[in-house]
C-alpha cells in the first residue's frame, strides 16, 4: 500500500508541472506574462507539495526501519519556538498570521529535532486546513517539568466521528478529501512524541477550529544539569 499510495500521490504535481511547463513554452509574448505568471505558481506549489510528500514518506520508511533514535539534550525551547513560528511564515496564505506565546522558564531537555518536525507538521495542517484571513496559535507554557505546547486554528475543523482515528497511517478526515495530503502526517506526529515520551490530544468542532495539545517531559541526561 505504501508504493501504491506514493506513486498515486506523486502523479498529480508532476502532471501539473509537465502541463504548465509545456505551456509555458507558448507564452513568449509580453503581453503574456500573467499567464506566465500563473503556471510558474502552479509549478511552485506543485514543487512545494512534492517536498511534503517526500518527507512524509521518508519519515516514514525511517520510523517502520526503526531509523529514527531519541536524541534528547538541553536547549532554548523559547528562541527554538520563535524560529520555527518564522520558518513557517513563508508558507501562511494571503492574511494568515502566527501568534505565538511563551511563558516560563527558557531552558528545557527533549529531542529539539524530532520536537521541530512535530511543530513544523502541526503548524502545516493548521496552515492548510485554515481560509485566508485567519489566525494561527501557538501557545507554550514550560512548567512542572513539562513543555505544554498547544497549536490553534480557525480552520474546518474535524467530524466528530473522524476523531479516533485521527491519528491512523494513510488517514485522511471526510470533509478535506478535496484538499492535498497523504494521511501520514498526523501518524509521523504520534509516533515522535510516544519516542519523546510524550502525550498528544486534540479538541475540535467542525468549522470552528482545532486545537492540538502536546506534553512532553524534561528528560534527564548529563547536560541537562547545568
Amino acid at each position: 500500500r505504501f508504493v501504491s499510495m506514493a506513486s498515486h500521490e506523486f502523479r498529480t504535481p508532476l502532471s501539473t508541472i509537465l502541463s504548465s511547463t509545456a505551456l509555458l513554452r507558448k507564452y513568449t509574448l509580453t503581453e503574456d506574462q500573467d499567464k506566465r505568471e500563473k503556471h510558474l505558481l502552479k509549478i511552485k506549489d506543485s514543487v512545494k507539495h512534492l517536498n511534503e510528500l517526500l518527507v512524509d514518506f521518508l519519515s516514514l520508511g525511517k520510523l517502520e526501519e526503526g531509523k529514527i533514535k531519541f536524541n534528547p539534550h538541553r536547549f532554548n525551547a523559547r528562541e527554538f519556538i520563535q524560529e520555527v513560528c518564522d520558518e513557517m511564515k513563508p508558507t501562511l496564505k494571503r492574511g494568515q498570521n502566527i501568534q505565538h506565546a511563551y511563558r516560563g522558564g527558557a531552558n528545557f531537555c527533549n529531542d529539539k529535532r524530532l520536537l521541530k518536525n512535530i511543530l513544523i507538521n502541526l503548524l502545516s495542517n493548521a496552515i492548510k486546513f485554515s481560509p485566508a484571513g485567519e489566525m494561527i496559535g501557538v501557545d507554550v507554557y514550560h512548567r512542572d517539568g513539562n513543555l505544554e505546547v498547544e497549536v490553534s486554528d480557525m480552520g474546518v475543523g474535524i467530524p466528530a466521528e473522524d476523531m479516533q482515528h485521527l491519528f491512523s497511517t494513510f488517514f485522511r478526515g471526510k470533509n478535506v478529501t478535496n484538499i492535498e495530503g497523504t494521511g501520514l502526517g498526523l501518524n509521523i506526529v504520534k509516533r515522535y512524541t510516544d519516542l519523546m515520551q510524550g502525550t498528544i490530544s486534540v479538541s475540535s468542532k467542525e468549522q470552528q477550529g482545532t486545537i492540538f495539545h502536546l506534553s512532553l517531559p524534561e528528560i534527564v541526561t548529563e547536560d541537562s544539569t547545568y
